[in-house]
């Protein structure tokens, strides 16, 4: 019996009263496919291979036609001037100045009499001339003209000093008439403490000097309660003007801060 290579029935013969479970079974049988399927991967590899160089040739010379046609396309044009509309509410240009006579100056130099050439001008010549480079004859018809009143060389306004200022940086610090001895005699004569027994702490309020030496914006920054905040305050606001603070020679608000210690005893 003629037994063909080529077909399948060989092997069962060779696998005959085998395992045809086995994998060498299953791979003998599909080597057909297996070799084609390998073949046409192949040779699909290969025509890219080959037609790859003269697909990239195409499509350069295609961009470069298409470029070529959008050159083509493009033409410059020259867009009219734009009409320039007059200016409106322009001030005529000032009239020209007439002319004015112009003396030659010539430099003094010391020359012998039979060198000189050219007569140096009179001081009687000089006078209400303008001196040039060369003898220029003004215009004696020319109208005259006579310009509009401006208002002046601009003046330096003063700008006042309204900041509140730290009295450390100053250089005239403030003060009360007749020194500060004064001032906290003042406090204590005028200052009533609440009627609370065993009372202690310190309120401290602060408020502004101003230019005429009162004192302004009076605020309770530390308050221990009883009312002693606003008596604080109260004090202050009925006290007698201090003197000013001053800085580059001109008086400034300052601020200030005043401290009251209040200890009531125990009962």
């Amino acid at each position: 019996m003629k037994i063909d290579l080529l077909g399948k029935k060989w092997l069962d013969i060779v696998f005959e009263g085998r395992n045809k479970s086995y994998g060498a079974y299953d791979l003998r049988k599909q080597n057909s496919s297996t070799n084609l399927k390998a073949l046409g991967i192949g040779a699909v590899v290969f025509a890219l291979a080959v037609a790859t160089p003269k697909i990239a040739e195409f499509i350069s010379s295609v961009t470069a036609a298409n470029d070529e046609g959008l050159h083509d396309r493009i033409v410059a044009i020259k867009l009219p001037p734009k009409d320039d509309k007059p200016k409106e509410d322009l001030k005529p240009p000032p009239p020209p100045k007439p002319k004015e006579d112009v003396v030659k100056f010539v430099k003094p130099e010391v020359a012998r009499k039979e060198d000189v050439t050219e007569e140096p001008p009179k001081v009687e010549d000089l006078k209400d001339k303008n001196l040039g480079k060369e003898n220029i004859e003004g215009d004696k018809d020319a109208p005259l003209t006579v310009e509009p009143p401006g208002n002046g060389p601009p003046t330096n306004d003063v700008v006042e000093d309204n900041s509140i200022h730290e009295a450390a940086g100053l250089e005239v610090q403030p003060g009360f008439p007749g020194g500060m001895p004064k001032w906290y005699s003042y406090l204590r004569s005028n200052f009533t403490p609440p009627d609370e027994p065993g009372l202690k702490g310190k309120v401290v309020v602060s408020f502004v000097i101003e230019k005429d030496g009162s004192l302004t914006d009076v605020k309770v920054i530390k308050d221990i309660g009883y009312g002693s905040g606003k008596e604080a305050e109260r004090v202050l606001r009925k006290g007698p003007k201090w003197t000013p603070a001053e800085q580059n020679g001109r008086k400034v608000r300052c601020a200030f801060q005043q401290t009251f210690t209040i200890e009531n005893p125990e009962e």
